[in-house]
């Protein structure tokens, strides 16, 4: 079979550019192209895309060799049915290496068409780097890197006011598009820039925060064989990914206008405030992540999927997130029972094998952002104890002791939480280890030992799940609390 290009396809044209990406990732080819190509099909958007390698070594020569086609698989749940879709993306117009062609890289601010940059650079790319400087070839980070870009764009029409960008990073960190502008503008002033492309950055730029939501394994190499088996043309650049997708924007009418995604079927919320959303998913989709992986691997299981099927531990993630984790969030509730189906119907997915010993890195740091949240709201509603997350927070205690039935467990944390657990399990004092930990502001910020009742629910949740196991001891430890 021939390798996908233009000139072996239907895909001869190539689209102008109104998009410059940071990043050629799996991540970003499987979401952000994806997006744009449902734009292009269903609102005559007619945008292509400029991929740019925003570090020295990546997949330019591999997209370009291709024409910028390749092909997105993409595998799920809902509803309790499996979907299996693929689909040629055709909008890369261009992939661009900055470290072997510079003056290619700084051309792509003068397309007259351009109007957005996205990037998704990994949660450490945006990033200050004092040493990096304008006349270098490229500067080091990506906002530096950028920088670059946009005063070249600045310079090349004259400050022209409609020839500002719409600046959207997808990169994993909170306020993301904040951060970026924070960094650009401290650039602008060590590099001198001055106030006329500052004043232009900041009234004719614009910078939106962003929440991306969608599992993105990559390159299919165990099972390439069988995705090849589908296709009439060779491809290395196949992407799978999951069926679930989810973009929040932090953006007003204007840029409703300028992406009009409400003329697709994609669940993108371009919204005034995407805090709730992050919070939503924080408490509702890592929560559950969190509070499971203790819990479930004490119990037997061996990953997310094992969890949710199974007739005990499936019960207790349902009731977690609908009946405790979804109560303290102050959001609308048949918003929030429909993303909980969707979570756990992502859980479920027979594509992606989750195991559970991979998401035990830094769990009661995890735990202390994920979870607590949810269990002391809950307290401060209901005056009482959540019984799933209470049961799960011992889970996670019992889980630092390291082994279980004679097998060491996977914990997977700083060598001071580490110690601190060794230390602590040296005892058979139960309600001394759970005291102990709750006092730990260290791991909290907080003394939890001031939550009434919760030293006493753990202290019987860890005596229980000693001696009788997690079933039955989730059980009598019901009993015991009412």
């Amino acid at each position: 079979m021939e390798k996908i290009n233009r000139s072996n396809s239907e895909f001869s044209n190539r689209l102008p550019i109104k998009i410059v990406q940071f990043g050629e990732g799996n991540f970003l080819r499987a979401f952000v192209e994806y997006a744009i190509q449902k734009l292009n099909q269903n609102a005559d958007f007619n945008a292509g895309i400029a991929v740019v390698q925003p570090i020295d070594k990546g997949l330019v020569n591999m997209i370009n060799a291709q024409d910028g086609l390749y092909t997105l698989f993409m595998k799920g749940v809902k509803k309790g049915e499996e979907i299996q879709e693929k689909e040629l993306i055709t909008n890369i117009v261009k992939a661009v290496d900055p470290y072997a062609s510079f003056n290619e890289y700084l051309s792509l601010a003068k397309e007259e068409e351009l109007a957005f940059i996205i990037s998704n650079t990994t949660e450490a790319g945006i990033e200050y780097i004092a040493s990096d400087l304008p006349t270098m070839q490229p500067p080091v980070s990506f906002p530096a890197k950028l920088t670059v870009l946009l005063h070249e764009r600045f310079k090349h029409f004259n400050g022209a006011a409609d020839k500002g960008l719409t600046i959207i990073p997808c990169e994993l960190i909170n306020y993301n598009s904040d951060t970026l502008k924070e960094v650009i503008l401290k650039y602008c002033t060590d590099w001198k820039l001055g106030q006329d492309f500052v004043s232009w950055l900041l009234n004719s730029c614009s910078f939106h925060n962003t929440l991306v939501d969608r599992i993105v394994p990559g390159y299919p190499k165990d099972q390439i064989e069988e995705y090849n088996s589908q296709l009439d043309y060779k491809d290395d650049l196949i992407v799978s990914a999951e069926s679930f997708f989810l973009w929040v924007i932090e953006g007003d009418d204007e840029l409703k206008a300028k992406l009009p995604f409400e003329k697709t079927d994609l669940d993108v919320k371009i919204v005034e405030d995407m805090q709730p959303y992050r919070t939503r998913k924080v408490r509702i989709l890592n929560g559950a992540h969190t509070a499971m992986v203790p819990f479930s691997l004490l119990y037997g299981n061996e990953t997310v999927k094992e969890t949710v099927d199974n007739a005990f531990t499936g019960e207790f993630i349902n009731q977690a997130v609908f009946e405790e984790i979804n109560e303290t969030l102050n959001m609308d509730k048949q918003e929030l029972a429909s993303f909980s189906e969707e979570i756990l119907d992502r859980f479920r997915n027979p594509f992606i094998k989750h195991l559970l010993s991979s998401i035990a890195l830094n769990s009661i740091s995890k735990f202390k952002v994920r979870v607590l949240p949810s269990l002391t709201g809950y307290v401060d509603i209901h005056k009482t104890l959540p019984v799933h997350l209470t049961f799960a927070f011992a889970a996670l205690i019992r889980f630092y002791k390291g082994t279980w039935n004679g097998q060491s467990l996977p914990v997977n944390d700083s060598e001071d939480i580490v110690s601190f657990f060794d230390g602590l399990w040296k005892s058979d004092d139960y309600e001394k280890i759970a005291r102990l930990t709750l006092q730990n502001k260290s791991f909290w910020d907080e003394d939890l030992t001031e939550i009434p009742g919760l030293t006493k629910a753990i202290t019987i949740a860890l005596e229980e799940i000693d001696a009788n196991g997690i079933e039955a001891g989730f059980a009598r430890f019901q009993e015991r609390i009412k």
